[in-house]
Formats: C-alpha cells, structure tokens, sequence
C-alpha cells in the first residue's frame, strides 16, 4: 500500500469518527438487531471489549441508544449521537471524564484570590457575535483522556488565546507541565481550579511549549528540565464577576476565558450539534473555555464552548451552550467561576533574549 493511500485511509477514518456514528431505526427493533448495532458501534469506534464484559456493555449501549433517538425525536435546537462514550452509564462517564471537582476545590482553597478589578468593566459596543477560532487565537482540540485535567486544559486554552492576541503568535502550550508542576493546591488528574493555575503560571516564570513538556493524561513527577525553549508568560489574571453573563460577555468578546460547567447530564455526554438547551445543573465538575457567542439564525443566541474530549464529541470538539437563560448563573453554571489570564507586553522571554541577542 503506497504512502498516498496510508495517508487518505487515515484521513478518512478521523473525519468518519468526528462525523459520528449513523444508525437506522429498523436497527432498533429487535434484540439481534441491537447487538448487531453495538457491535458495529465498537468497530467504528475501535472499543475493545472482552467477552466476558460485553454483556453488560451491551446493555448500557441499549439504554443509551433509546435516550439518543427518543431525545432526537423531540423539537429540540440540538441533536444528540452515539459516540465513543456509548456503552459508559452516566456514572461511569463523570467519573471518568468530569472528575475536575471545581466545586469541591472551591470550597476547599477558599474565596478567589484575583485582582478584584475587571478591565473589561465599562467595554461598550460589544460585537454580535465573536469567534476567537476565526482570529487565530485558539489552537486544535486537544483530549485530556481519562485524567480529570480538564481545568489544566481550560486554562492553558486562555493563555493561549491572549498570548496569540497580544503577540499574533498561536503556541501549543503544556497541560502537562501544570498536571505535573502545579501541585501545591491543585491535584493533577483529581481536578483542580485555572485561577490557581494563572496563579502558579505568573510565579513560575511562564509555561512551556506542549513540544517541549508533551501530555501523558497521568500524574506525572515535575520535570523542570523540560521547562525551556520558549516560554509564555502572564502579568497575573482576574476573576469575571459571579453570576453574571453581562460581564461574561465582555470579558470573551476581548478573550477567551476560562469556565467552569456542570457536564454531568446524559445529553451533554452525547451532545453532537445545534444550541444545547438540554438539562444541565450547577455542580460545577469541569473546566472549558468560552471562545466566543453568537445566536442561530432563529436568534437562539449560545456561546462557543471548547472541551477537551477530542474532536470527535460535538460540533469537532465545541459545544453552542445556551445563552441569556433566565437565570444569573447562566446555563450549566457557566457564568459562576469565569476568569481569564492578563498578559501586558506583546512579547516573551524568549523573544525579548532573541531582540537583546541582535542588539
């Protein structure tokens, strides 16, 4: 098989796994139909399942294949599908994939510690809509795997998207340099808080490339061998006032911000596309970032939410969560632990030795 070929199969696989998993209803209809059906699940996902544990697989998937259609079946603005977390019960999948805990840690590290000023205070005029993907400001979506990393990858997501605004530079940052390094409050794979991250960023000086510091999704012992080459710092960070989308809007019409969101509902876990209005409640569990809004052409207006679970969940790894919901908390708690990374000059470390350098 020449290169040519190799490369258009691989192509081809990821866009069919990110376009998700298509099904009849006549493969509905029968119980030989349905194992038939969850076998080919686990082929065009590549799941592997022993015998012994198919069983029970298997009846997960059923249950799930019901909530998918019955849910698509409603007049909903979103559509779920069958992707890869298809045979995990709801249990199963926050454990494994919400394990961030914000609330847990909040109560713990006590009230934030940011600067109590908002510089996007008395911003006027905003846009529309913005979408910081189309400025350049965000990198690909990245999978944190089964460790609950989710508040590393939220904030790095922010550092990135200011340090693109202020130097016109799009770098890859290290989530595994905070899941290994920053570890005096936060905890690595059990979850921990991004203004604590913003936080441990600024003293250490900046964070390094994902090349240099590349993520493993586990605890791992701090290598601080790794933490050079090019460094991208921060002046410090503020917190978005709580409960309040106003002020959510600001802030990510001048960046993206980092949030915290209750994920733990079925529909979340098989979200696929369009405005989710589905239900969601306020026990924040995980870490994403705000990288825009806007509003659907029936005027439903969402924000442009990045998750961290690969691009073959949602709309290629986004989510349009519901904006402007009756409700200060915002959907799926949103608008209560927002914060984003401040960045003054519009160069590096690096970069100011390379200036020097030629000088």
């Amino acid at each position: 098989m020449n290169k040519l070929l190799l490369i258009f199969l691989s192509s081809f696989l990821v866009i069919q796994s990110v376009n998700g998993f298509d099904y009849h209803d006549s493969e509905l209809e029968s119980e030989e139909s349905l194992s038939n059906l969850y076998d080919r699940w686990r082929s065009h996902h590549s799941v592997p399942r022993s015998l012994h544990e198919r069983e029970k697989r298997f009846n997960v998937f059923r249950h799930n294949v019901m909530h998918v259609h019955n849910t698509n079946k409603k007049n909903n603005p979103f559509t779920l599908k069958l992707n890869k977390f298809a045979d995990l019960t709801i249990e199963e999948f926050k454990s494994a994939y919400t394990g961030s805990n914000i609330k847990h840690h909040r109560m713990f590290q006590g009230p934030k510690d940011g600067s109590k000023g908002f510089m996007y205070e008395n911003s006027t005029e905003l846009p529309t809509s913005v979408d910081w993907r189309e400025k350049g400001a965000v990198t690909e979506v990245k999978n944190q795997g089964k460790c609950g990393s989710c508040w590393a990858f939220s904030t790095v997501a922010a550092v990135e998207g200011i340090n693109q605004i202020k130097t016109n530079k799009l770098v890859s940052l290290s989530e595994q340099e905070l899941v290994d390094c920053d570890t005096k409050q936060n905890q690595g794979c059990n979850g921990g808080l991004m203004d604590i991250a913003f936080e441990f960023i600024k003293k250490n000086g900046g964070i390094t490339t994902e090349d240099n510091y590349p993520y493993e999704g586990i605890d791992g012992k701090c290598d601080a061998s790794k933490d050079n080459g090019e460094i991208v710092t921060i002046d410090g960070y503020e917190d978005v006032p709580e409960n309040d989308e106003d002020s959510l809007l600001k802030a990510v019409a001048n960046q993206p911000v980092s949030v915290a969101i209750d994920a733990g509902s079925s529909n979340f876990q098989f979200y696929s596309k369009g405005v989710f209005t589905g239900y969601c409640g306020t026990e924040l569990n995980h870490g994403v970032a705000a990288v825009g809004y806007g509003s659907n052409s029936k005027g439903r207006k969402y924000w442009i939410v990045r998750n961290s679970w690969g691009p073959e969940w949602g709309e290629g790894g986004y989510i349009k969560l519901e904006r402007g919901i009756d409700d200060p908390e915002g959907k799926c708690g949103i608008a209560m632990e927002a914060s984003y990374p401040v960045k003054l000059s519009s160069s590096n470390p690096d970069e100011d030795a390379d200036v020097k350098d030629e000088l």
